[in-house]
C-alpha cells in the first residue's frame, strides 16, 4: 500500500508541475512608443502563453494610424478558417467579373454535381455557401472530411449526390463542406488550380507576401505546430489536405495580418476592385450574427472570423467603423481562449473594460483525461489486489462503463469520428486515457474468466 501511494503522490506532482511550466512568450516589438496599452497587451499575450501552455503567440494591433507587432511578426502559422474569407473574396471578384451571379446554382455551374432534401433533389446557390445556408453540416460523420491524397475534383465527387439537413437557404448552419465546394468551384471558372488562382489573383495583388493557400515553400519560416496533452505542448505535424485548403489551410504572418487589417478597415489603398468588393461583403454585414463570405458580424459591430486546426488557432477582429483591428495567431488549438484573447486585446485599444480570456474545452478535457489516466493507473495497481469474483466483475463493469460512454460521448459531442479524434484532434491525455481503461478492462475480463475456469474445477473452491 506505501508503494501504491508513492506512486500516487509522485504521478500529482508531475501533473502539478507540469501545470505550473511557464511558457516563454518573445517581449513584443512596438512600431512607435511603448503606451500603457501596449504594457497589457504584452502581459495579456504573457498569460495566455502561461494558462494554455502555447509555446508562440504572435499578434498584431492596429490602432491610430499604426500597427504594433507582438511576438514573431514574420513566423507563418497556419491561419485555419480565416482562410475562408480569401475564399469569398475570390469568389465575389468572380462574381464582379461577370462568371457567375450569388443566385447562380451550383449544380449548373459544376455538371453532374446534385444533393437531395426531404429525397428530392435540391439546388445550392453561390450565396447561400456564402452565407453558410445551404443545408450542409460540419458534421464529418455526415459528411466526411477530405482525405490528405484527395484532390478538390475528387472531393466534390464524393459530396455530391448526398442528403442535405435543411433546406438551402432556409438555415445558418456553419459547414467547412461550402467553402470547400467554392474553392472547386473557384478552379473550374478559372482554369487554374486553388493556390495558383488565389496567389495570383487575390494574395500577390492586395500585397500579402507571406500568406500561402497551403503549405509554403518558405518552410523555415513555419512555426511549429503543436497538440496538447497531459497540460504540456508537443510538436506535432499534420498534412494539409488539398481539399481541405479553401476552408481552412492558408499559412500567414502576423506582419501580412497587419497589412490585410489596415485593408479591412480602409486605411490601406489596393485600388480595384479590391476595395469595392470588401466594401460589398460588409453590406452583407448589417445585423448581429449576419455571416457572409468568410466574415460574420458579432455583437457591439465588430466583424471578424476565427480559424483553428488540430494544432494552430487565430482570430482576426474589428469594429465597422475602421478605427481598429487585432490578429492572434497561436501554434496550439485552444481556439475559445484564443478568440477571447483576441477579443480582449480590441476591448483594450477601444479603451472597454477587457473581457476575461475563457478555457478552451480542449483544455478542460485535457484536464479531465490526465485525471482518469492517473486514476486508471492506480486502479490497475490497486486491482491486482482484488480476488473475489464478485468484485471483479463489479470492477469489470464499471470500467466498462465508463470506456463506453468516453466513446460514444466524445465523438458525439464533437462530431467527428473516433478516429480523427484519437489520432489528430484530442489531446494526447485523450487516447492514452482510452488505452490505460482498455487495458484495465481486458485484466478484468481475464482475471475473471480465470477464477471461473479454477471455480469449475473438480477440486476448485468458489470465492
Amino acid at each position: 500500500m506505501m508503494k501504491i501511494k508513492g506512486c500516487c503522490v509522485l504521478l500529482i506532482a508531475a501533473v502539478l508541475l507540469g501545470a505550473a511550466a511557464e511558457v516563454h512568450v518573445t517581449e513584443p516589438v512596438f512600431a512607435a512608443g511603448k503606451s500603457q496599452a501596449e504594457d497589457a497587451i504584452a502581459s495579456d499575450l504573457s498569460a495566455f502563453g502561461k494558462n494554455t501552455k502555447c509555446d508562440s503567440v504572435s499578434a498584431v494591433t492596429y490602432a491610430d494610424g499604426k500597427l504594433c507587432y507582438y511576438g514573431d511578426s514574420k513566423g507563418l502559422y497556419r491561419i485555419g478558417s480565416m482562410t475562408k474569407a480569401f475564399t469569398g473574396l475570390a469568389v465575389m471578384k468572380l462574381i464582379d467579373e461577370g462568371a457567375f451571379t450569388g443566385e447562380s446554382s451550383l449544380s449548373d455551374l459544376i455538371p453532374g454535381f446534385e444533393v437531395f432534401f426531404n429525397g428530392t433533389p435540391a439546388k445550392i446557390t453561390v450565396n447561400e455557401l456564402l452565407m453558410q445556408k445551404s443545408g450542409f453540416t460540419n458534421d464529418e460523420n455526415v459528411y466526411p472530411a477530405p482525405s490528405p491524397d484527395m484532390t478538390l475534383a475528387e472531393w466534390a465527387g464524393s459530396v455530391s449526390g448526398r442528403r442535405l439537413q435543411s433546406a438551402p437557404g432556409s438555415v445558418y448552419a456553419y459547414s467547412n463542406v461550402n467553402y470547400n465546394l467554392l474553392g472547386y468551384l473557384i478552379e473550374r471558372v478559372s482554369n487554374m488550380s486553388y493556390q495558383d488562382y488565389m496567389e495570383q489573383s487575390i494574395l500577390r495583388p492586395l500585397g500579402l507576401m507571406h500568406t500561402y493557400a497551403g503549405e509554403p515553400d518558405d518552410g523555415e519560416r513555419i512555426i511549429q505546430g503543436t497538440r496538447l496533452g497531459f497540460r504540456h505542448a508537443f510538436a506535432c505535424s499534420f498534412p494539409v489536405a488539398e481539399a481541405a485548403i479553401p476552408a481552412g489551410y492558408f499559412y500567414a504572418s502576423a506582419e501580412d495580418m497587419g497589412r490585410w487589417i489596415r485593408i479591412l478597415t480602409g486605411a490601406e489603398e489596393t485600388g480595384e476592385p479590391y476595395s469595392r468588393l470588401i466594401a460589398s461583403v460588409k453590406e452583407h454585414l448589417m445585423s448581429e450574427g449576419d455571416y457572409f463570405a468568410g466574415w460574420e458580424r458579432f455583437a457591439g459591430g465588430r466583424i471578424g472570423h476565427s480559424g483553428g486546426t488540430a494544432d494552430y488557432s487565430a482570430r482576426i477582429v474589428f469594429p465597422d467603423d475602421g478605427s481598429a483591428g487585432v490578429c492572434v495567431l497561436t501554434n496550439l488549438n485552444v481556439a475559445a481562449s484564443t478568440d477571447s484573447l483576441c477579443n480582449r486585446l480590441l476591448d483594450r485599444l477601444q479603451g472597454q473594460e477587457p473581457g476575461d480570456i475563457q478555457t478552451d474545452v480542449w483544455t478542460v478535457f485535457d484536464l479531465i483525461f490526465t485525471v482518469l489516466l492517473i486514476a486508471g493507473i492506480l486502479w490497475s495497481v490497486i486491482f491486482m489486489r482484488f480476488h473475489k469474483r464478485s468484485a471483479l466483475i463489479l470492477s469489470s463493469g464499471l470500467t466498462a462503463g465508463l470506456l463506453a460512454s468516453i466513446l460514444i460521448v466524445m465523438p458525439l459531442a464533437f462530431g467527428a469520428g473516433l478516429g480523427p479524434l484519437l489520432m489528430k484532434w484530442s489531446p494526447y491525455s485523450f487516447g492514452a486515457t482510452v488505452a490505460v481503461l482498455g487495458i484495465d478492462l481486458l485484466l478484468a475480463l481475464i482475471r475473471c474468466f480465470a477464477g471461473l475456469k479454477r471455480s469449475r474445477e473438480p477440486d476448485g473452491t468458489r470465492r
